[in-house]
């Protein structure tokens, strides 16, 4: 909260404080700065209650208004490619940067991921239709209340009955339920994971592993019913940006490759379909030193009266031993401040976050303390996440780069 300013005596500036003089750390960046996903009208966990709407399944709000209703609607979601790094290589992918203008019903915009840009939150927003704060799966490690470990969302480590854990209905077991042709086609490994069963189940699931027999599967499954809603997935770039970074040619040779299959699957669409690209999370190089990666492993002030370190480097959940949760929140504003937005659990979810509201069984799976990187800063933990630690490409946060998606729009 906001205070006034110290009072003036007949127009003469108040002194300063004494301390004033000592204190010449950086201002904590205001909450109010972070800006703040675009929920209920142009986020992730809209595009399918707004794909199912048009096609009459009962319960579903077209929140996104730019999209136009179609009877055959095809997802294809790229991981790892934001809106940034499309518009920043042209040369590389020439059919997806001539859908740009296309993007979000043709006003040429993106949308935004979600509050943390990670592929186990942006998953479940898309599958469910809903934000964070009601799916439940709000960072990649989160406390489990019920046993006080930290649970990885994304290798659903250690085991959890996945649908305690999200147990909401996804808009393909929706749509399927109202005689909709709903159908996953990805690669098929991923048939039988937890992350698939609370988030993208419903329907039928095709698993082809080469992505040109994916294309050409998700076009032939468009045509298999009169209303069809089929997703499909490519996961290389993500891969590719995490491990050499997005400013590598093994990053933009990956760019190259699924451009192709967009407009492979693009050029396949049968009659009354659409096609919309997107991704789960945009992507951001940290250099490698101290002043860009700091390391909580070896830092005693960050990890003063923490008890799990939850989240990934660009987006954490801090969870404090009983009764440290405000000296927790102090410290870390005092050292991150500036280069983080740091807020407490109820803060985060009163700026909205992770949605509009967060459900009672989800509240205590975020941190007692909140943060999110604003600058190209990293906050490792080199002994407790030694392989996340090394990534090159990092994402989570709030800023344009992790946060905007792309929605290209193909229409038969």
């Amino acid at each position: 909260m906001s205070h006034p300013s110290a009072a003036h005596d007949r127009g003469r500036p108040a002194a300063a404080p004494l301390t004033a003089a000592w204190d010449t750390g950086p201002e904590p960046l205001p909450l109010g700065s972070a800006p703040v996903p675009e929920y209920g009208s142009g986020s992730l966990a809209d595009l399918l209650p707004t794909l199912a709407a048009g096609m009459a399944v009962p319960g579903m709000t077209a929140t996104i208004g730019e999209l136009a209703p179609a009877d055959r609607a095809c997802v294809f979601l790229i991981d790892g490619l934001g809106w940034e790094q499309l518009r920043a290589h042209p040369e590389y992918a020439p059919f997806m940067t001539s859908l740009l203008g296309s993007s979000r019903g043709g006003t040429g915009r993106p949308i935004t991921a979600g509050y943390p840009a990670t592929t186990a939150t942006s998953l479940a927003s898309v599958g469910t239709g809903l934000p964070p704060g009601a799916h439940g799966l709000p960072g990649y490690t989160v406390r489990n209340p019920d046993t006080g470990e930290l649970m990885n969302q994304l290798r659903w480590q250690p085991w959890t009955d996945p649908h305690v854990w999200q147990p909401r209905p996804t808009v393909f077991r929706l749509a399927h339920d109202a005689g909709v042709h709903a159908v996953q086609v990805s690669a098929p490994t991923f048939q039988n994971t937890p992350l698939t069963k609370v988030a993208l189940s419903g329907g039928t699931f095709l698993g082809r592993l080469p992505g040109e027999e994916r294309m050409d599967l998700a076009a032939e499954q468009l045509a298999a019913g009169d209303r069809a809603l089929v997703y499909t997935y490519y996961s290389e770039v993500d891969g590719a940006g995490h491990r050499f970074g997005v400013d590598s040619d093994t990053w933009r040779g990956q760019l190259g490759r699924v451009d192709l299959l967009v407009q492979r699957l693009a050029e396949q669409l049968p009659p009354r379909s659409v096609l919309y690209v997107t991704a789960d999370h945009g992507m951001i190089d940290v250099p490698f030193d101290e002043e860009h990666r700091i390391d909580f492993d070896e830092d005693w002030e960050l990890r003063a009266g923490v008890a799990l370190l939850g989240g990934e480097g660009r987006a954490r959940h801090v969870y404090a031993v009983p009764g440290a949760a405000g000296d927790v929140l102090a410290c870390w504003r005092e050292v991150l401040g500036d280069r983080f937005w740091v807020a407490s659990r109820d803060e985060a979810i009163a700026a909205g976050w992770f949605g509009p509201q967060v459900d009672t069984r989800v509240y205590d799976r975020i941190g007692d303390v909140v943060a999110a990187a604003r600058d190209d800063v990293l906050l490792i933990a080199s002994e407790r996440e030694p392989k996340e630690s090394a990534m090159v490409g990092n994402h989570g946060s709030m800023t344009p780069a992790e946060q905007l998606v792309p929605l290209l729009e193909v229409r038969s």
